[in-house]
């Protein structure tokens, strides 16, 4: 069954202002080009408005500072953040009803496992002993969990999702297909035989509000814990190796790799293809710009960039010098050039 609001209700749910008919309905939210006549659609600031002449959309979400001689020509709701109101929003319309149907004669489940009645467990998921899965936890096909493994409530697990044992998976998770959960660390020791595996004996814990991507690998730790904080969202294809700590609320894009017993703070933003070295502190609100290289401690609050990372400000400096090194290089040797004659006339006259 559809959902449908009135832009009063829209601008309730959204703690916004609406200007115009409050009892227009919606039955759902979409870009300015794409939206129906029974749609809301947002814009994030002015330079849209040419796109939002041409849409048909029932009504738009613009932010509190709209300018005031840019009229509209539908009803609008305004609020501090469209992004967000759109993300709440879509949630919304799109939320789905789950039938939690319970376990599937098909999955296969261990001894002494503690499943709660409310549950959606798909075929071909396998969960070791003495494992809990709570209550409104979704598995889906292909899923492996090893022994004592818990997983808390409204938690969904994508297809091909691995687990390994001893692993905690905390309230309101999403981990996307493919990902690995607590396979070894990658820590050896060395000696004139070859490369000696140390035993990783500790766990991962996954804390509420995570969202791992798909093909992420969470290393367990060689002992103790890797920790993956409250409110982390991780994207696809991301490496963390053990030992970490990553704070709350940070925010990791794809393809970065962490090294073993790094500690991330809290609300940090790393780009996609940055590498960090093993044993390194960073700070909490740190940025990193995409494909930098981090071989030291982060202060907290910086922003930096590049490989070696050095302050984003001077990044930017220099990647602008480095297009002309080649004119630069050619002024060096014609300056040489230069000095290099001076010299040798100062000396002939000095012989003179």
């Amino acid at each position: 069954m559809s959902k449908t609001l009135t832009l009063k209700e829209i601008s309730k749910f959204l703690n916004g202002e609406l200007h115009s008919d409050k009892n227009v309905k919606v039955k759902g939210i979409n870009s300015l080009e794409s939206a129906k006549q029974d749609e809301i659609t947002f814009v994030i600031s002015k330079k849209y408005y040419e796109g939002l002449k041409l849409t048909n959309a029932c009504a738009v979400i613009i932010p509190y500072n709209w300018p005031e001689d840019i009229k509209i020509d539908i009803p609008f709701i305004k609020v501090k953040d469209p992004y967000l109101a759109y993300a709440k929003l879509a949630s919304f319309f799109l939320e789905k009803e789950i039938n939690y149907f319970g376990i599937n004669e098909k999955a296969y489940i261990e001894s002494n496992c503690d499943i709660a009645s409310e549950v959606a467990i798909y075929p071909d998921v396998y969960i070791g002993k003495h494992s809990k899965i709570a209550e409104r936890v979704i598995i889906y096909p292909g899923v492996k969990i090893g022994n004592n493994v818990t997983i808390n409530s409204n938690t969904i697990i994508y297809p091909n999702v691995v687990i390994y044992d001893n692993c905690i998976i905390g309230s309101n998770v999403i981990i996307h297909a493919g990902a690995v959960i607590g396979a070894d660390g990658f820590g050896y020791a060395h000696d004139e035989s070859g490369h000696i595996k140390i035993p990783q004996i500790g766990k991962v814990i996954i804390e509420d509000n995570v969202e791992i991507g798909a093909n992420t690998c969470i290393d367990r730790a060689a002992l103790n814990e890797t920790i993956i904080k409250k409110g982390t969202k991780i994207d696809n294809l991301v490496q963390i190796g053990h030992n970490c700590i990553i704070g709350e609320n940070s925010i990791l894009v794809s393809h970065v790799a962490i090294g073993g017993s790094t500690k991330v703070g809290n609300w940090v933003m790393i780009g996609g293809q940055v590498g960090i070295a093993d044993h390194k502190t960073i700070g909490d609100y740190v940025k990193i710009a995409a494909k930098s290289g981090i071989a030291q401690d982060i202060p907290k609050g910086s922003i930096v960039a590049g490989s070696p990372a050095i302050p984003h400000k001077l990044w930017l400096k220099t990647s602008q010098l480095i297009k002309r090194l080649p004119e630069l290089f050619k002024d060096v040797k014609h300056i040489k050039e230069i000095l290099s004659r001076l010299e040798k006339e100062q000396k002939e006259d000095g012989n003179q």
